[in-house]
């Protein structure tokens, strides 16, 4: 096994420290979001590719659902995100159980469970609201503005993706030698 799979093989520690890790990143560059760039002008980079901007986002991806009723938002995103937390959550312990789990998925759903949570916890703490600040795009063509943790829901999709494209191992069965 080389050091990169032993790596990604992990242990419930590492896994655990990386979910909190990432869940901590989300959190901080949200607070620091709020503290620098509430009431300000949009912060523009790299001829205007990433910009800064604050954003409160009552509702889903792109502010779906965001003018729905109060009760409604809460129950079906404050719900959902949990329910997504706690269903990847349950999934990578029941991996790890296995001898021979799928180390890349399992990291995967790490990083879906840790951007759910860092997004939940928005939820709970801002009145269903939570915090975007980040923008993609050249000249017209933008993304929504979104924040950490739906970067790392991003990655951990992207990851599963990959880990779908590769091909399973396949394990040699040993070879009859003839006697010559």
């Amino acid at each position: 096994m080389s050091a990169v799979q032993r790596l990604v093989k992990g242990s419930k520690v590492v896994l655990l420290a990386m979910a909190l890790f990432c869940v901590g990143c989300d959190q901080a560059s949200k607070r620091i979001a709020a503290e620098t760039l509430k009431g300000s002008e949009t912060l523009s980079y790299l001829g205007d590719v990433f910009r800064l901007t604050y954003a409160e986002n009552s509702g889903a991806f792109l502010g779906l659902g965001g003018t729905w009723p109060e009760p409604v938002r809460w129950l079906i995103f404050t719900g959902a995100a949990l329910a997504v937390v706690a269903a990847s959550a349950g999934w990578v312990v029941a991996q790890l159980r296995r001898p021979n789990h799928d180390a890349l998925a399992v990291w995967a759903m790490v990083l879906i469970a840790a951007g759910g949570m860092g997004n939940l916890v928005d939820r709970v703490l801002r009145e269903g609201r939570v915090i975007d600040f980040m923008n993609l795009g050249l000249g017209q063509v933008r993304t929504g503005i979104f924040n950490v943790a739906d970067v790392q829901i991003m990655v951990g999709l992207g990851l599963l993706l990959i880990g779908r494209r590769q091909p399973p191992q396949q394990v040699e069965a040993p070879r009859n030698q003839a006697a010559g």
